[in-house]
């Protein structure tokens, strides 16, 4: 098992009611196992997760990245915008 810690952005940190969480993972985790493990722990933001971005180390990462050891991982929900 594998321990990280996610920074939460914008509506999620609203929802969570926390700047971060910190999660247990598998083995060689994959952004995918990421995003089940927190919907299941805090499961507030489980309808939210799917839309959201996951960076790692401040560059997006799609569901099927494993998540390198020691690393930074956040969410971000998305952003709309426009005139």
């Amino acid at each position: 098992m594998t321990e990280v810690r996610v920074l939460l952005f914008a509506r999620l940190r609203e929802v969570a009611g926390s700047n971060s969480v910190t999660v247990e993972l598998p083995s060689t985790p994959t952004i995918r196992d990421l995003r089940s493990t927190i919907a299941t722990r805090l499961a507030t933001l489980a309808d939210l997760l799917p839309r959201c971005a996951v960076a790692i180390n401040g560059e997006y990462a799609e569901d099927s990245t494993v998540i390198p050891p020691d690393c930074e991982l956040a969410i971000l929900p998305p952003v709309s915008g426009g005139s």
